[in-house]
């Protein structure tokens, strides 16, 4: 595995658009007197999405649940309430947006480790990849699935993708079994050869001991301790387990896939000399999409992700102001003739995620 040379973006084209958004979005924070960071309907969040897991798990592991269908219900909402600490906690916090302090950041990033994920290898894959290199060729890992699969029009195409718009779903909900299980792992070591797990810490055997105590600490109060704990067949602890991992990964996917993979956004190649002859905001607004901005429940609990063309220009603002600040976007990008790609609804954007899926497995 070799140390990724790294894209290079323009500096001349766009320049004016990028330096006017920026202004404007400055502007608007200080003209409102408000932070770029959480505020208390984030902490409220926060409290909500953390008690949707946590909450379940502790009525589990205390013995008082009994009947066989409320201990299911408990792994339902544990589910629900990881894929919501996903998109709307951990995932600002990772980025350095739930707050200006850096510990702050780096402690409730760090839920994830308990929850089943490692915020090491979800940095390197989601901040440095893939917000870096969105949809390019060969860096982006998040349109680099296994070979069954085919996101990419710049990917070898195969018989099998044929059918990937039948089969794609059922391997969307795999996704945080593969975390929970063997990915990190595997990650973590490829991003070591890749020299991309400095940034975390110089020294790489710290980060594996935290992985290894992150997954014994998961595995034990999710599966060991109900099997000791819970009156019913040991089998159905790890049955709800992966039901639990099932629910979690299909609601994460079909939030993020619709962002990237439809037919209007660009898929980009670097030339010989690792260039992409594009500014870098262009670039994200190119390869990026919203969908259904006008329902506020489905953007409270998604955290914010159906404004990606926010959340990719400015990653280091907390979703909850994207809704306000996607108006000044949205105007910019038509005052200098650039794309804005949003679906009005969040089932339009899942019917040309497929239809791009079924064109894709297609010569």
């Amino acid at each position: 595995m070799q140390i990724l040379k790294p894209v290079r973006f323009s500096q001349k084209i766009g320049r004016e658009f990028n330096a006017t958004l920026n202004k404007r979005i400055r502007a608007y924070f200080k003209e409102n007197n408000i932070s770029k960071h959480a505020n208390f309907n984030m902490v409220l969040k926060t409290i909500f999405m953390v008690s949707l897991y946590f909450v379940p798990l502790a009525f589990l592991l205390s013995g008082v649940i009994t009947n066989f269908w409320i201990i299911g219900l408990m792994y339902v909402l544990m589910g629900l309430g990881m894929a919501g600490i996903g998109m709307g906690v951990m995932h600002d916090a990772n980025h350095g947006a739930y707050s200006k302090n850096k510990n702050v950041n780096r402690w409730i990033g760090k839920i994830v480790n308990l929850i089943g994920g490692y915020a090491v290898t979800w940095k390197v894959q989601h901040n440095v990849l893939h917000h870096s290199y969105t949809n390019v060729h060969g860096y982006d890992e998040d349109i680099q699935p296994p070979r069954f699969m085919r996101f990419s029009p710049n990917e070898k195409l195969r018989p099998i993708h044929k059918y990937q718009h039948y089969y794609v779903w059922f391997f969307y909900s795999l996704m945080t079994l593969s975390w929970v299980t063997s990915k990190d792992f595997i990650q973590l070591f490829r991003y070591k050869k890749m020299d991309l797990t400095k940034s975390e810490n110089e020294k790489f055997t710290p980060l594996f001991l935290e992985l290894v105590f992150s997954k014994i600490f998961y595995h034990t109060t999710l599966i060991v301790l109900p099997i000791l704990i819970l009156p019913i067949s040991w089998w159905w602890v790890p049955i709800f387990a992966v039901i639990k991992n099932l629910i979690s990964g299909f609601v994460l996917a079909i939030v993020f896939q619709p962002a990237h993979v439809i037919p209007e956004t660009d898929f980009v190649q670097p030339n010989e000399d690792n260039l992409i002859d594009n500014n870098f905001a262009i670039h994200q607004m190119e390869t990026t999409a919203n969908f259904a901005p006008k329902s506020r429940i489905f953007n409270w609990f998604v955290g914010g992700l159906n404004y990606q063309v926010e959340h990719h220009l400015f990653p280091n603002i907390c979703h909850v102001h994207y809704k306000k600040i996607s108006k000044i976007v949205r105007e910019t990008a038509e005052e200098f003739n650039i794309p804005y790609h949003t679906h009005k609804t969040f089932f339009k954007a899942i019917f040309y995620h497929t239809k791009m899926i079924r064109d894709l497995g297609r010569a």
